[in-house]
């Protein structure tokens, strides 16, 4: 297997892809479909190495061939291999029909798949369904589904897990849960949105030894961020440099009972490198906001006119984290924003621009699915189900950055035909506070010179690689926003 790719494809470029390969350089399709075999065979034994008995479920089409190159390449190694098929074998056809064929030639058997059979061995193999599906699975084909998922050993799915729509990550009724995925040719979008956090498990990649010019001219509409993200937002700090040269950013929140939000986002964008950093609370909130970390500036707003100064001193904004939708919080909220200056904006700063008629501002909006539904005057669901749709239709509509969080943040800009993935991070970090931290992040390299698509990414794999991180350390249950803090400021110093 390789490292996995940045550029991520619908199913159909991919599909692309392999006529490519095919018809331009003379790649057999069944020369491709071997090497697929080849790749699982490569796949479970680095996975599994123990393992020696395998149960392959087969459908229709190419991913059912695959399945059938793997049964005769796993048999030659010793393997005990056991195939369960959906379909019958006179109802293949093509490089399928020749898979099955070969298979059977070389001694393997065949069995009809029953919906009482029990799948056993040392693991199971999903070769059912490849990138075509688009409808709800049903009949024996969702009995199938359901078999793989009550089996007792792991599942290798190859491809896509089956039931899962290649380009969505929707689930079709229902879908494999694998314990590892392996994937050829092209990542397919599918695989990163949607319910596919759920279903891939550990995510594997071969590219099936094609050129690297097959992929020439194919824009891939999503793209995997990685640590070159970070140069360009992390500029080397001259030698005589000062504080003032590092940005100043005022955090506006912290209503009465939130101060914990903005104090969370001043210490991250702290961590984060920014030179100064000021904080614009209410009165009430100054104690809680200021105690234990002597570095913040806390300053207490009673009313927007105390604002207008700190304003004049800032070069960006974090708008939001804790600051509630009372007349206090809409008045701080208008200040804000007439300022003009970068803004990051978050929590509630998202709910007051939901309800106003502002659009258009040097911002970085950071929703997650709930908020950005009120934003597109929509429901949490839709927004889940067209992930990649929504984040686009966010940047177009309030003409910004939009980091579209969850599992899987996205990233997108106005005018911009690639949107950028983050897949790091970890459940573990669904916990309160971690957009706070995240919000404070993207302002401190916001004001330390970062376009807002760069402190967008940047922030985004900082904090998610921060994450990891503090799971690294202890486990995913019970990870807090504060145990991201020392992790933030090593990603903010890359070597």
């Amino acid at each position: 297997m390789i490292e996995l790719p940045n550029d991520i494809y619908a199913a159909q470029q991919v599909r692309a892809l392999d006529r490519k390969a095919i018809e331009i350089f003379g790649i057999p399709s069944y020369e491709l479909m071997n090497r697929a075999g080849e790749a699982a065979l490569q796949t479970l034994s680095g996975h599994w190495p123990s393992a020696r008995s395998l149960t392959i479920v087969c459908g229709a089409g190419n991913n059912a061939g695959d399945g059938y190159v793997l049964a005769r390449l796993a048999a030659g190694d010793g393997y005990q291999v056991r195939v369960v098929s959906v379909v019958p074998r006179e109802r293949l056809s093509g490089d399928a029909a020749r898979a099955a064929g070969d298979w059977v030639g070389a001694g393997g058997e065949t069995e009809l798949f029953d919906a009482a059979v029990s799948l056993g061995g040392d693991l199971v193999v999903d070769a059912l369904l490849g990138t075509g599906l688009d409808r709800a699975l049903d009949g024996t084909f969702a009995a199938a589904v359901d078999a793989i998922n009550a089996a007792s050993a792991p599942v290798l799915a190859l491809d896509v897990p089956s039931g899962l729509n290649a380009d969505t990550g929707l689930v079709m009724g229902n879908a494999v849960r694998a314990s590892v995925t392996v994937t050829f040719m092209g990542l397919k979008l599918g695989l990163f949105l949607g319910e596919a956090p759920d279903h891939l498990g550990v995510l594997e990649f071969s590219d099936l030894s094609v050129p690297k010019q097959v992929y020439d001219d194919v824009a891939a509409p999503l793209r995997r961020l990685d640590p070159s993200c970070l140069r360009g937002a992390l500029a080397r700090r001259r030698r005589g440099a000062h504080k003032g040269a590092h940005g100043n950013l005022l955090l506006v929140g912290g209503g009465p009972g939130m101060s914990g939000a903005i104090r969370l986002a001043a210490e991250a964008a702290l961590r984060g490198g920014a030179g100064l950093v000021r904080v614009a609370t209410h009165p009430h909130s100054v104690p809680a906001v200021a105690s234990g970390r002597s570095e913040l500036m806390c300053h207490a707003v009673p009313t927007a006119a105390e604002l207008t100064a700190l304003l004049a001193l800032s070069t960006g904004i974090v708008l939001g984290p804790g600051l509630g939708r009372s007349d206090w919080a809409r008045a701080l909220w208008a200040a804000s924003l007439d300022a003009g200056l970068p803004t990051v904006i978050d929590a509630d700063g998202l709910n007051l621009l939901a309800e106003s008629d502002r659009r258009q501002g040097d911002w970085v909006l950071t929703p997650h699915p709930g908020e950005a539904a009120r934003l597109l005057d929509s429901e949490p669901r839709a927004v889940q189900a067209a992930r990649l749709e929504s984040v686009r239709e966010l940047a177009e509509t309030f003409g910004a950055t939009v980091v579209l969080k969850g599992a899987g943040s996205l990233i997108a800009a106005p005018g911009r035909t690639v949107v950028s993935l983050c897949d790091r991070g970890n459940p573990g970090m669904a916990s309160a506070g971690m957009g706070d931290v995240l919000a404070g992040v993207i302002g401190a390299l916001r004001v330390q010179g970062a376009s807002a698509v760069q402190a967008a990414e940047a922030g985004v794999f900082i904090h998610a690689s921060a994450g990891d991180a503090a799971a690294a350390e202890g486990g995913e249950r019970g990870v807090l926003a504060g145990d991201l803090m020392p992790f933030i400021r090593r990603w903010a110093n890359p070597s």
